[in-house]
């Protein structure tokens, strides 16, 4: 499975692993794939330089990357100030606060113990958060910055490129791919609308050769509802250059979701059982639908906020959730691949099944080419 762009990354594979897992982003790129550690839920810049150290520490000299969110559409900040947390929260109305205390108080959900922070914060979503992660990140041999929402900003881009740094966006449709090669991005990934986490409307078989075209000669990667080896023969054969895959190692055994019930919901969830919402983020993004997306997407409701104040309203309740594992509102960002992650494997062996599959899928096309045996 090597392309140009694995060849130039020094990859085995052209299989690029988004996780929030260290263990897991080490374990990809030891298999030949591309591990890219997810930087968002690092509000400390000693916590991030401690999984940096463990990753170099583990991937046997291996290329791997990280992934930042610096929105391109956000909450702004007072003219000539930084937009601290206190001034997100500020910002929050009180009648959505109340509604997030209703919606517990309904499932019965214990508060957190006696000075207890929430374990789930998502200033990171926040670009001065972001900048700081950078400044920790710059100082390790990374090979790629990837941007979850629109393209960096044009200072990160060139302080990238001056570190010989890749630098990756992801787009959910050709025209916002077309924007990231205007503003200097070397790798666009494609993101349909199958795939989890914050993602457009367009279903990945149409977006693909859609963004390929748009960008040529950029490399592009698919993303979305990709979880086999023949998925990944029908990405390159659409023209990318490689997948981008995130959902399907939530289930791994390196995986640490800290909550079996949650791992339970996932091997146990169809491929019909996702839904994007914004009652995450503030932005539509895939996740196991429950009870908790149910009430945020209910029109009675008081509907969502933008990013980020959606994120910090709910931080403690989605922390009392997972800590007390609230079964009808236990969810997590993930795709429509969730239907075929029903059982727990290593990293590597996911890596074997796709290898497999993509061997089965480019034999089963060169004996309808009639070039079997070349």
């Amino acid at each position: 499975m090597q392309t140009e762009l694995s060849k130039k990354l020094g990859v085995e594979h052209a299989v690029f692993g988004f996780t929030p897992f260290p263990a897991v982003a080490a374990a990809i790129s030891r298999a030949g794939g591309f591990g890219v550690l997810g930087a968002v839920r690092y509000t400390a810049p000693d916590d991030l330089k401690r999984d940096l150290d463990w990753i170099e520490a583990h991937v046997d000299g291996r290329p791997y990357g990280l992934d930042v969110v610096m929105p391109a559409k956000k909450v702004e900040a007072p003219k000539d100030r930084t937009l601290t947390e206190a001034d997100v929260e500020a910002m929050i109305p009180e009648g959505h606060r109340q509604f997030v205390k209703d919606t517990l108080a309904k499932y019965g959900v214990p508060e957190l113990a006696e000075g207890e922070a929430s374990g789930w914060r998502i200033t990171g979503w926040m670009e001065h958060v972001a900048r700081t992660q950078l400044d920790v990140a710059f100082d390790y041999p990374i090979k790629l910055l990837a941007n979850a929402l629109g393209s960096p900003p044009a200072d990160v881009v060139e302080r990238a490129h001056d570190q010989n740094v890749l630098v990756a966006a992801l787009a959910g449709s050709a025209r916002h791919a077309v924007k990231h090669k205007e503003r200097g991005i070397d790798i666009v990934v494609a993101q349909g609308y199958e795939a989890g986490g914050h993602t457009g409307d367009i279903a990945s078989m149409v977006l693909t050769p859609e963004v390929v075209e748009a960008v040529d000669p950029l490399p592009v990667l698919a993303a979305g509802g990709i979880g086999s080896g023949q998925q990944v023969a029908a990405a390159l054969s659409l023209g990318a250059q490689g997948v981008w895959l995130g959902s399907i190692w939530l289930t791994t055994t390196e995986a640490d979701l800290h909550s079996p019930a949650l791992t339970r919901k996932l091997l146990a969830a169809g491929s019909g059982d996702t839904v994007r919402s914004r009652a995450l983020t503030g932005k539509p993004a895939r996740q196991l639908r429950t009870e908790w997306t149910d009430a945020w997407d209910d029109t009675s409701g008081p509907g969502t906020l933008p990013m980020p104040l959606q994120g910090l309203l709910v931080a403690e309740a989605v922390s009392r959730i997972q800590k007390y594992e609230v079964e009808p509102l236990l969810g997590t960002p993930v795709g429509q691949i969730v239907g075929r992650m029903n059982s727990e494997r290593s990293v590597r062996a996911v890596f074997d099944d796709l290898t497999r599959g993509f061997e089965r899928a480019v034999d089963r096309i060169n004996r309808i080419a009639g070039r079997s045996g070349e």
